[in-house]
């Protein structure tokens, strides 16, 4: 296959933008992109595809409802000042860096302010004043250039809890019900019936709800789009890695098929990929290219749609414009840590040379619902458009759903999370429905040999790729949020802290952290960079590890909290250094960009490394680019050689010192990547490494525990987790200790009734009677069983215990030995003609399927 060379459109110049004045209203509009072409579509599937909006014209639609009723009156995210913006970003690298590397970079800050900044910072606020946000277009840009794979850099994922009621615990049942609780959800988004997100009565930005399905990531010749069908009415069924498809919503977004007319769908499904060996299907499966090079997929997607009308090419619009994937996996994963794989990449097994794994049961454009065969659910999603809080809520929606459904069959008098919800399927005429296809439909592949090549290799690849990455969850049950708020102290906070303590305790160092904070009260707001490494954490950990009284520790830890808190509230304000700073970058290296473009044009000269993009890489340091993973992490690239880019041009330009000097590398370059998202509608979330020497971290923090999702490249996880877990029961020891009074197991929501037995009262000579049993005397009968004493007595206990100022080597010992401790002490609209040509040849698209007696 001939090399794809990647070819540019020529931008509106920046000198023109900013001499335009601003119009009179702002738009709610995504970022500006130049034209792409529109990948060659079958016309007979053209209402049904997302049309291509050009970024800079698209508006969103009036609002009627409830969902987007606060959406104009939500704030702009504001551009910080530069001073302070600089300020903050000494602050956040003095603990990173030495004496020395620290005056470099406060002598690079200081020529930046004095020199290039303040321009640039101006016309940086020209820019924003006609758009949205002034990141959003940068931060689009971004992600969509990314030409990595997808698979274990850019897509998160959750593991739902299991359905509370065991029956239903079976994939198919399971399946049918997440399935027609996430059809409830789109319709009450679609109606605007969804009730706004509120943080403390402030309402938050819901446009991502809108681009959360029917939406598909898509590469092109000019890196990657978002395409979405906003009238998507069809969901995909992948089972072995072969496709099927059916309609489930009418033209009104309401539900056409009851849940166990979806789950004969299923079981029909299940039953017909079965009669194609495993090995056989593994060879077809056109699900892995979507894990290959971004640049390598958009050429191949040529390859399927390079004849208009042709089987491949209506195969793939019907994916592309689906509402989401549903992933029906024939594995039952054992532990937690298997199922976090599962859901984050897939499994690798390789039977006679062939690959069988899940891993090529994916389509990884699209928001994905996996259930293996033991009912364990979770989510897998494009993160372009959304973020974990938004998925959040449409995961503990649909969770709560299906529980509230079932109760509803029992109780027809239970709530219902739902404004209005759709007619009875099974009580309406059913000339009412429409024109719709409810029996499955298989879609059959015609495999020319440059797709069955290009299958076999992105398998290989891809397999590669989970094999260099390794995964480990800690379930954490001795104690949660309620314990930690009992001591006085943030939760979040705490925990991010308990990283630092354990990544200290196993190489004596702390390495730059990352965590996101929420800007969604802020309009199109997405995330800020808390960076969790502070002077005050780095004392703490040092602290900790000393043989140092409890008390100093603990006052350390508080320090250290109180800080982080302090620095989260400000990156909730959109007052963080990160985005500030990064938007700045792209502004230089977009006037760079169009001084080329100018001095191309002048000479008539042009070549496809020197071409202009507006969508332009983005550079940290020569030779090597800056792109944005989980939740706009910064994350840095090897620039690969022929990658289009400016490089002479920049050459020949000054880039400002404060970019070229390490310090900006070195908080671009991530170690621990961490994201608290969850509830308890979730088990686990987690995504993969963002660097090479790196930790992926998602955690959860639930009222009694915490469930922890570790990555790396086997990089001793197990270890970091055990080493984690010991501290998790130590610092609880030590917090004890100082708070001084007996606080539950648990530090869970006891009774305030035992308060009363401390205080004097009139003696009861009936309630007298009895001997009063305590923890100590359980204790102590402990004692005379095993023939020792137990370290941790009572809260009297003295605070020169022998885990005092433990070192990394006795990390296993200490483990160990807090374990029993804890043992004993714990418990685009189109018209109706054209739709209906649409349906019309969507009928004869796939083989149509015979339903099984169920």
């Amino acid at each position: 296959m001939p090399t794809q060379v990647r070819i540019f459109t020529m931008p509106r110049s920046l000198a023109e933008t900013l001499a335009a004045p601003p119009p009179l209203e702002t738009l709610r509009s995504i970022p500006e992109y130049p034209e792409i072409p529109k990948p060659t579509t079958s016309p007979g599937l053209k209402a049904r595809q997302y049309s291509i909006n050009n970024m800079s014209t698209y508006q969103e639609k009036p609002k009627g409802g409830v969902t987007f009723a606060h959406q104009d009156k939500l704030p702009k995210l504001p551009i910080p000042e530069l001073a302070s913006t600089l300020k903050k970003y000494l602050t956040t690298l003095k603990p990173l860096q030495s004496a020395r590397e620290h005056g470099e970079t406060k002598h690079a800050v200081n020529e930046f302010l004095k020199n290039e900044g303040p321009d640039l910072n101006e016309k940086l606020r020209k820019y924003a004043e006609a758009r949205t946000s002034y990141i959003e277009q940068f931060w689009y840009d971004s992600y969509l250039n990314f030409d990595n794979p997808v698979v274990l850099n850019l897509n998160p994922f959750f593991l739902l809890e299991d359905d509370p009621t065991p029956a239903r615990n079976n994939q198919v049942t399971r399946a049918a019900s997440l399935v027609v609780s996430a059809l409830e959800f789109v319709r009450a988004v679609r109606k605007e019936e969804l009730p706004p997100d509120t943080v403390r009565g402030t309402p938050l930005d819901m446009y991502q709800y809108s681009r959360l399905f029917g939406t598909a990531r898509v590469p092109t010749e000019a890196g990657c789009q978002i395409e979405q069908d906003p009238e998507s009415r069809h969901i995909i069924i992948m089972c072995h890695g072969q496709f099927y498809w059916f309609d489930v919503l009418d033209d009104n977004s309401d539900l056409i098929m009851t849940e166990k007319d979806i789950a004969i769908n299923l079981q029909t499904i299940i039953d017909d990929a079965a009669q194609t060996p495993i090995q056989e299907a593994a060879k077809g499966a056109l699900g892995v290219l979507s894990t290959e090079n971004r640049k390598v997929w958009s050429g191949l997607r040529e390859v399927l749609t390079r004849e208009e009308g042709s089987n491949n090419a209506d195969c793939l619009s019907i994916i592309d414009s689906a509402l989401f994937v549903l992933c029906l996996d024939y594995t039952e994963p054992a532990t937690a840590a298997a199922l976090c794989q599962n859901m984050l990449c897939g499994t690798s097994n390789i039977e006679k040379g062939v690959q069988i794994g899940t891993c090529t049961n994916r389509w990884y454009d699209k928001l994905q619902i996996i259930v293996c065969k033991n009912g364990s659910a979770g989510i897998n999603f494009e993160h372009t458009g959304v973020d974990g809080h938004t998925v959040l809520r449409f995961a503990s929606d649909v969770y709560t759903d299906t529980i509230l459904r079932f109760a509803r069959t029992i109780n027809g008098q239970a709530p219902t999370l739902w404004a209005s919800t759709s007619p009875d399927p099974s009580k309406r005429d059913p000339e009412s429905f429409g024109d719709v296809n409810t029996t499955p439909h298989k879609l059959e592949w015609d495999m020319m040999p440059e797709l069955s090549i290009a299958v076999r290799f992105a398998e290989t690849r891809l397999a590669d790729l989970i094999e260099q990455n390794e995964f480990q969850c800690l379930d954490f049950q001795s104690y949660g949020k309620n314990f930690i708020t009992s001591m006085g102290l943030s939760p979040d906070a705490f925990v991010q802290m308990a990283f630092q303590a354990a990544y200290y305790g196993l190489y004596g160092r702390v390495e730059c952290t990352y965590e996101p904070a929420m800007t969604k009260a802020f309009l199109h707001g997405r995330t800020e960079a808390i960076r969790s490494v502070s002077e005050e954490s780095v004392h703490f950990v040092q602290t900790f590890w000393a043989d140092n009284p409890a008390e100093q520790k603990v006052e350390a830890l508080r320090r250290a909290c109180q800080q982080h808190v302090n620095t989260t509230k400000e990156c909730a304000k959109g007052q963080g250094c990160d985005r500030h700073l990064y938007a700045l970058f792209c502004l230089w290296q977009r006037m760079v960009d169009e001084e080329a473009s100018s001095a191309v044009s002048s000479t008539g000269y042009s070549s496809p490394i020197d071409g202009f993009s507006d969508q332009g890489s983005h550079v940290g340091s020569p030779g090597k680019e800056i792109t944005y993973a989980l939740d706009g992490e910064v994350r840095m690239v090897t620039r690969e050689r022929g990658d289009s880019t400016n490089s002479r041009a920049r050459e020949h330009h000054h880039l400002p010192l404060l970019f070229a000097d390490p310090g900006w590398d070195k908080l671009n370059t991530t170690i621990l990547s961490t994201s608290n998202c969850g509830n308890p509608s979730l088990r686990h979330f987690g995504f993969g490494p963002v660097s090479g020497d790196g930790f992926g971290i998602g955690y959860i923090i639930k009222d009694d525990g915490l469930s922890i999702c570790v990555s790396s490249k086997h990089r001793q996880t197990k270890r970091f987790l055990d080493t984690l877990e010991s501290y998790l029961l130590e610092i609880r020891r030590i917090l004890r200790i100082t708070k001084g009074k007996t606080v539950g197991a648990a530090g869970g929501k006891a009774t305030r009734a035992r308060e009363l037995e401390s205080r004097p009262r009139v003696a009861n000579r009936l309630k007298s009677r009895g001997r009063l049993i305590t923890g100590a005397e359980v204790i102590k009968s402990q004692k005379s069983l095993n023939g020792s004493s137990s370290p941790t007595d009572s809260m009297a206990m003295s605070e020169d215990d022998e885990l005092g100022g433990y070192g990394f080597f006795d990390a296993g010992m200490l483990l160990q030995a807090l374990k029993a401790r804890s043992e004993n002490l714990d418990s685009g609209e189109t018209k109706p003609s054209e739709r209906a040509q649409v349906h019309a040849r969507r009928r004869d698209v796939g083989k149509k399927l015979r339903l099984i007696d169920y």
